[in-house]
């Protein structure tokens, strides 16, 4: 998986909300969002290899003003766009001032046209000192909060490094009730030593707090974490590879009992719950990506373009007030990376990826684009499914995606 993809599939493992009915209808218009990166946090959990880094000072006015002149950069590439979502990552966006979050959200509109029912997300830790500052970002114009819990156990918390107990997550749950329209929050599972029952009944109280939206994603160890430095002195032992599964077809059960059925492979919602902001990437629409090691996908002059942002917060910052942007690069995207890109993504989706989005980007439906054999040998092993809709993994497709896009596109 090449980074700017794997970057924004893991995004949408941690982001949700309730889209207007008419965007859940058009299931192949991917939209056009914005993706503002933050990449400060108070400490590093040890499972997390997002661009993300530790400050004891951060100058917000001087980052407030490369954020939005990186904007404006972005905005003579796609001036005239109608933004259907923006989503504040991290990092920990929590940290911003809501005063940095009303002038991004102001610069926003100012540069582009913001749809009036537009998602606006931002992502928070539940951290009692964050949850004072959501009735501020309600009023800068957040509409929707994703919530990093990650456990509801106070020893799962502690092993995640995680700086909330389970009580302070509740109580941060009922403070973003109170603000914002739209809630979502994740949980992490497949943790060392987890029994499928004690996930069960972790879901179940899950269940209990009446979410509409949950990202539930098995830990994985990532490249530079700290968990992969245990891992190999072997003082990390993760579930088996069939426990794992046994973990994610029971989840994918009890979700769904529940009315959340999984709309894609760590998402599940409640029917018209899903994240329009997500849906962008997974239905490969164009976006931008502002701020230290942001990818983003814009279409100029009739060309998909891969931008990429300079990683390191301090050079970025440099960078964007030396020459005006944070740009590392930005490079066509080819025919071929194009279709392994929208494969690779839209096929998480419980949807799959429709005729008309190969038509859309390639001009051309998947028997055309991908091997005929292989389309065929996965149909008959029930990992694929085609038809009029398009294309679409089965759930248990979607429970062996890597082996069946490594498969696939190889």
């Amino acid at each position: 998986m090449t980074p700017p993809v794997k970057e924004a599939a893991k995004r949408t493992a941690e982001t949700s909300g309730r889209a207007p009915a008419a965007a859940e209808a058009v299931k192949d218009d991917p939209g056009f969002g914005i993706y503002v990166h933050w990449p400060f946090c108070k400490s590093k959990c040890p499972y997390c290899d997002f661009n993300s880094h530790v400050r004891e000072r951060v100058d917000q006015a001087r980052w407030r003003q490369a954020l939005l002149r990186d904007l404006e950069h972005a905005a003579t590439r796609s001036a005239g766009r109608r933004v259907t979502s923006v989503f504040f990552g991290g990092g920990t966006p929590s940290l911003m001032p809501a005063e940095t979050v009303a002038a991004v959200t102001e610069g926003i509109a100012r540069l582009w046209d913001l749809a009036p029912d537009a998602e606006i997300t931002l992502e928070a830790n539940p951290t009692s000192a964050e949850a004072e500052r959501f009735a501020g970002f309600a009023r800068a114009g957040v509409n929707r909060l994703s919530l990093g819990v990650q456990a509801l156990d106070d020893d799962a918390l502690r092993f995640l490094g995680r700086q909330h107990s389970a009580a302070e997550a509740l109580a941060a749950l009922d403070l973003a009730r109170a603000a914002f329209a739209r809630i979502s929050f994740d949980l992490i599972y497949a943790r060392p030593g987890q029994s499928l029952a004690a996930w069960q009944r972790e879901l179940d109280d899950a269940l209990a707090l009446g979410p509409e939206h949950i990202a539930l994603y098995q830990l994985t160890i990532e490249e530079g974490t700290a968990f992969q430095a245990a891992w190999r002195r072997g003082e990390l032992v993760l579930p088996a590879e069939e426990e794992a599964a046994t973990l994610f077809e029971a989840t994918d059960r009890q979700l769904a009992e529940a009315g959340l059925p999984a709309y894609e492979i760590s998402n599940h919602a409640r029917p018209g719950a899903a994240c329009r902001h997500n849906l962008t990437y997974w239905r490969y629409g164009d976006y931008v990506g502002v701020g230290p090691g942001a990818h983003g996908r814009l279409t100029w002059d009739g060309v998909k373009h891969a931008t990429r942002q300079h990683r390191a917060p301090e050079p970025w910052l440099d960078l964007v007030e030396r020459q005006g942007h944070g740009w590392r690069s930005a490079e066509p995207v080819t025919a071929e990376e194009s279709l392994t890109e929208m494969v690779m993504m839209g096929l998480r989706l419980t949807d799959g990826i429709p005729q008309s989005a190969f038509q859309r980007v390639l001009g051309a439906g998947p028997e055309a684009l991908l091997p005929a054999e292989r389309l065929e040998r996965l149909s008959k092993e029930g990992l694929l499914q085609r038809d009029d809709h398009g294309l679409r993994a089965t759930a248990a497709g979607r429970q062996r995606l890597d082996a069946v896009l490594a498969y696939l596109l190889t």
